[in-house]
């Protein structure tokens, strides 16, 4: 009976790391971007309202875009 033992090259090992940081960050800047773009959109919708229709969902136009990005702001 023949035993193979097969030594994988440590190369493409060590350039795997850094290809797989590099599509992770650009995998994490296109999230955000898109988040980003979406908050962007609904900052623009809220501001087209009138002021009594935003008073109607209980925001002041002062507040829009804290009303927006409260769950990211504590404030």
């Amino acid at each position: 009976m023949a035993t193979q033992t097969l030594h994988a090259p440590s190369r493409p090992l060590r350039l795997a790391a850094p290809v797989k940081g590099v599509f992770a960050a650009l995998a994490r800047a296109f999230a955000a971007s898109s988040g980003a773009q979406d908050r962007y959109d609904r900052v623009r919708r809220l501001q087209a309202l009138s002021d009594a229709e935003l008073a109607e969902r209980g925001i002041a136009r002062d507040d829009i875009v804290r009303h927006v990005f409260s769950d990211i702001f504590a404030v």
